[in-house]
């Protein structure tokens, strides 16, 4: 009856972390479209005409890529509750940490979405923004976008920490390779150290691309891992 029950428990946790990955792998999918696909094509860095000429051309693709956007941001809710349910067992307090600060990025990056969609409100032509010319017009709509890409990276500063216990407890629980959970807890400071770079030292942003490195592949490994192996 205990060997049962076991393989009962053994055979939850297996399904609890396929769901995590089938999550995450969302969250990665839906914030590569929005945020490297979409934003790459139609955004051009310092250029407000040639952006407001991009988005104007390709508007459905600019509202497929908020839309997803939103996606990403759903699905890391739905992730960290479940990593909460599968990694409670482990350490109640540390599990609690995951809650906390990977809930506290959520309203923060939904809330960033209404400066991305004011850009394209800014360069929709509605009859009261004719008091600003053409050029104020797409100036702001292009600051608009800049405080979406600024507003990650505040919000980063939560999902960077969401990273330290959740890199703790897989280290901890056995559940996946001990090395992944030190590079989850490497990705912590990866992040931190690009939120401190990108805001205080804007001009040394390279400095900051090992420490993301890290945790792109912590994140890419433990999605695909929790898919394969549960």
């Amino acid at each position: 009856e205990k060997t049962m029950i076991t393989k009962e428990k053994s055979n939850s946790h297996q399904k609890t972390a396929r769901v995590a990955g089938v999550l995450y792998l969302l969250v990665i999918l839906f914030g590569v479209f929005a945020e490297l696909y979409v934003s790459l094509r139609l955004i051009v860095p310092g250029d407000a005409a040639a952006t407001a000429r991009n988005i104007t051309a390709s508007e459905f693709l600019f509202r497929i890529g908020f839309m997803s956007g939103l996606l990403h941001h759903t699905c890391f809710f739905l992730l960290v509750l479940v990593f909460y349910k599968l990694l409670k067992p482990v350490h109640k307090h540390y599990a609690a940490l995951i809650l906390i600060f990977g809930l506290g990025a959520v309203p923060i990056m939904m809330l960033n979405m209404l400066n991305q969609f004011a850009a394209l409100r800014l360069l929709s032509g509605v009859d009261y923004l004719r008091v600003f010319t053409t050029d104020q017009v797409q100036a702001l709509a292009l600051l608009f976008l800049d405080f979406h890409s600024h507003g990650y990276f505040i919000a980063g500063m939560f999902s960077g920490l969401f990273l330290l216990p959740l890199g703790i407890l897989f280290y901890k629980s056995g559940y996946v390779p001990r090395f992944l959970g030190i590079l989850l807890m490497a990705g912590c400071f990866g992040y931190l150290l690009e939120l401190v770079i990108v805001f205080v030292f804007p001009n040394y942003e390279v400095i900051s691309y090992l420490g993301l490195g890290v945790a792109i592949i912590a994140e890419f490994v433990l999605t695909f891992w929790l898919l394969l192996k549960g």
